[in-house]
């Protein structure tokens, strides 16, 4: 994922609202492998997102290097899946890496995304396709530090 000079704000790192935009890339890059696996892609079969949740843990800052981002699924129900995502920096990643080995996490997050039927304009259901896909995806939920619940 490519951090752009723009994203950053005053405080010079990356504005929380452009990390939603950078998860928004990463999401909509892996909604279109769905047809690699021999699906639809869910950008065309219709896809919203329901909710977001974001923990900042370090200060992402532009750099020219990309910055390492993963995706999965952390659960997957009739209309509904959620997203899990980490943006993150180790000593395989270019620019500004851990010390000594170690992973630095800038952002943790989730999205509950909603299948959306585009004609209707309503949530629809997961195909049959779709939910083999995203639940072959399915790994543990977003280690959040914070959760308030």
């Amino acid at each position: 994922m490519t951090v752009r000079w723009s994203d950053m704000d005053a405080f010079g790192h990356v504005n929380n609202v452009q990390v939603l935009r950078l998860l928004e890339e990463v999401r909509v890059h892996a909604f279109e492998d769905l047809r690699d696996h021999g699906g639809p892609s869910l950008l065309e079969s219709g896809v919203v997102v329901a909710r977001h949740e974001v923990e900042y843990l370090a200060p992402l800052v532009w750099r020219l290097a990309p910055v390492p981002a993963d995706i999965w699924i952390t659960a997957v129900g009739g209309a509904s899946f959620e997203v899990g995502y980490e943006i993150y920096d180790d000593d395989e990643s270019a620019g500004s890496p851990g010390a000594g080995g170690e992973r630095t996490v800038y952002v943790r997050a989730a999205t509950t995304c909603v299948a959306y039927d585009l004609a209707t304009g309503s949530a629809r259901r997961l195909g049959t396709v779709e939910r083999e896909v995203l639940e072959s995806w399915i790994d543990e939920p977003v280690p959040f530090r914070r959760r308030s619940r």
